[in-house]
């Protein structure tokens, strides 16, 4: 009578799952050398047991195996992130795409243009969103405009405080100029009433001499003119010069 199936749990007792580990391990081991051997493939096998310990085969080294096993596998994955994310910018080129037409159309319906299309409950559409959109900028403006009026007054104050300021400095350096006026008149009526009081006699000019200056040796008796006009026989019998002591 045949063996029958066994059932695929796991064993309960120690020493039985240990004997039944010894056993499927080698043929485990022994079936992977017979595939490397009859079908010329490389195999590597690797068994942790319940206690840690290690157990391998390799065909050509396991180290071997798992470094092309894992540039298999590297590449396999690169292929596929590259192809998935080729796909990926393909489905968001198309939506970017769509989403573009569907922007210029909009502008070129609210510019008034390739209008026939549009149903008449399109249009109505079209005319809330025109209406909403000047409204806004309507109140855009007021804004725009009364922002300008505020800064145009703050300007006006400022500008009022500085010419305030400027015509107190004016008055305050006029009132100096008045006083230094005062002074200065005051000064000058007190030096004409000290001329009233003590009047400066003018130097008096010589006159011209009417002839030029001579040298009169000895003594000289002075005579006028008319008496100077001595005969010149009276000079030559008295044989002396008038002006002379005899």
């Amino acid at each position: 009578m045949g063996r029958g199936r066994v059932e695929l749990k796991r064993i309960e007792n120690k020493i039985n799952r240990q004997v039944t580990f010894s056993k499927r391990r080698n043929g485990l081991l022994k079936k992977a050398y017979e595939l490397s051997v009859l079908c010329d493939a490389e195999v590597a096998l690797i068994v942790f047991s319940s206690r840690g310990k290690l157990y391998e085969f390799g065909s050509v080294g396991t180290s071997k195996t798992l470094e092309r096993y894992q540039r298999c596998c590297y590449t396999t994955q690169d292929s596929t992130v590259a192809n998935r994310e080729t796909q990926n910018w393909y489905q968001e080129m198309s939506k970017l795409k769509a989403k573009l037409e569907s922007l210029q159309r909009s502008q070129r319906h609210l510019l008034g243009e390739d209008l026939g299309p549009l149903s008449v409950k399109e249009l109505q559409q079209l005319e809330r969103q025109l209406e909403s959109a000047l409204s806004q900028a309507r109140q855009r403006k007021t804004q725009l405009m009364l922002d300008q009026m505020e800064e145009l007054r703050k300007k006006e104050r400022h500008l009022g405080e500085i010419n305030k300021q400027l015509k107190d400095q004016l008055e305050a350096e006029g009132a100096t100029l008045r006083a230094l006026q005062v002074q200065a008149s005051w000064c000058s009526d007190n030096t004409v009433a000290a001329n009233a009081a003590f009047p400066v006699q003018p130097l008096q000019s010589t006159a011209p001499m009417d002839h030029e200056p001579t040298l009169q040796i000895g003594y000289h008796q002075f005579v006028p003119q008319e008496a100077t006009a001595i005969p010149r026989n009276a000079v030559e019998e008295n044989n002396f010069m008038l002006g002379w002591v005899p």
